[in-house]
């Protein structure tokens, strides 16, 4: 027995509206017109497509030493996912640098990549974009407001300005960029939902007394919001007020691109919006992005040349502790700061989780490169979860003379050629 579905039905997928033109009544054709029997080969007919329902995509870094033919082959690939819109988290052009006409150069690259987008692109700046007063003056004149907000179907954005006044490594978030959030959010008082992009985690720094951060959470307190951010160059989650807080890794920014584990990857996060529920967030891989003839557009972009690096050998090794595979345990290797006085202060130059059987392999520039001939200071800590989900590192296991520069005894000599340095630890 065959039945046509029609709008008396409750799916409600035949529409029986009806439109005025020219003074006549015309019938409007439903999105989905199916004939239905007693038995019919699909699970469902509720099409999830609300109204209420968009996607849109967060690019992240693309400096720090951008490598080439990423963030241009990602606007292609944005172009084929379709979404409404694009937001950024910061660090567009390489920049710091007072040469304007440099930064002209930069912009006017980036530029050309983002006209190419079938969507509006949403700048965010970050530290390389406004690294000194002639970038922030470049920055106005081209783009104009630093901070700003937007709603879309009735979700607000909030775009802020992490580097409000520039502090180099740590963030900043002015009084005025409070005062005006502060407004922007009681001029919207309920929005199905509010997504906060800003460069840095600032959720993470030392400084959260004073950074403007807990403000900005103050402000947001009690209402349904998602945060996201870049600049560490690795994928980390965490979860403040019951919210998520996404720490995305790089579309085309310097990396070592380790993978998974380290959370080193280019991608985009694609979100999906839909009508009273939470966000749902798809980390997608640039390197599985691929157009119906499987062939990527080959594009000019070039990239960004770091010189003065130093030659690079390879470091492994094994890491025990009481004998047994200190697994997952991970080491920082630490050179000496040559600004400072010999042996007062030490960089960190990299770091390495223990594998399954013990071992570690180091990597400077990129994956498994090894390290420049020097004296290092290594230091060892195992921490479950590695992050609190508020954004503190986690608890240390390990006995703390392994864990700073300062108390450790474990040290590294690298030289030229292959280089191997077994630890085992003690209680």
């Amino acid at each position: 027995m065959k039945r046509v579905l029609t709008a008396s039905l409750v799916v409600g997928l035949l529409i029986g509206a009806f439109a005025l033109s020219s003074g006549q009544k015309a019938g409007v054709k439903s999105e989905l017109q199916i004939d239905i029997e007693n038995r019919n080969p699909w699970t469902n007919l509720r099409i999830n497509n609300a109204p209420e329902n968009f996607h849109f995509v967060v690019i992240s870094d693309r400096t720090g030493g951008h490598r080439a033919r990423i963030f241009s082959q990602a606007v292609e690939q944005i172009n084929l996912l379709q979404p409404a819109f694009v937001v950024s988290v910061g660090d567009l052009i390489e920049g710091y640098t007072n040469d304007q006409a440099a930064l002209a150069g930069q912009w006017k690259e980036f530029q050309g990549y983002t006209s190419k987008l079938q969507m509006p692109f949403f700048y965010v700046p970050g530290n390389h974009d406004l690294a000194n007063t002639t970038e922030t003056d470049v920055w106005k004149e081209r783009f104009g407001r630093r901070y700003y907000h937007f709603l879309y179907k009735d979700v607000l954005f909030l775009a802020v300005n992490s580097d409000d006044p520039f502090e180099d490594k740590e963030g900043r978030i002015s009084k005025e960029q409070i005062e005006y959030f502060q407004k922007v959010l009681q001029d919207n008082p309920n929005p199905r939902w509010i997504f906060v992009n800003l460069h840095k985690p600032v959720w993470t720094e030392p400084n959260l007394e004073k950074n403007g951060w807990l403000d900005i959470e103050k402000l947001l307190a009690g209402r349904k919001y998602t945060v996201f951010a870049g600049h560490i160059h690795r994928y980390q989650k965490f979860v403040r007020q019951g919210m998520n807080y996404y720490q995305l890794a790089t579309t085309g920014g310097g990396s070592r691109l380790r993978g998974m584990r380290y959370g080193e990857f280019d991608h985009v996060a694609w979100v999906t919006v839909k009508k009273d529920a939470d966000p749902i967030i798809a980390n997608i891989m640039l390197d599985g992005i691929y157009p119906e003839n499987l062939k990527r557009t080959i594009t000019d972009e070039e990239g960004h040349i770091i010189y003065n690096r130093k030659p690079t050998h390879p470091v492994r090794g094994k890491l025990t502790f009481e004998g047994a595979p200190a697994v997952n345990a991970q080491l920082i290797f630490w050179r000496p700061d040559t600004a400072a006085k010999k042996g007062e202060k030490y960089i960190r130059l990299t770091d390495a989780f223990v594998e399954p059987d013990g071992s570690y392999a180091l990597s400077t520039y990129v994956n498994n490169d090894g390290l420049p001939v020097d004296d290092y200071k290594v230091t060892v800590t195992m921490r479950d979860p590695f992050f609190e989900p508020w954004g503190k590192l986690g608890n240390n296991t390990y006995p703390e003379k392994y864990a700073t520069y300062q108390k450790t005894e474990l040290t590294a000599k690298v030289k030229t050629g292959p280089n191997e340095f077994n630890f085992d630890l003690a209680k």
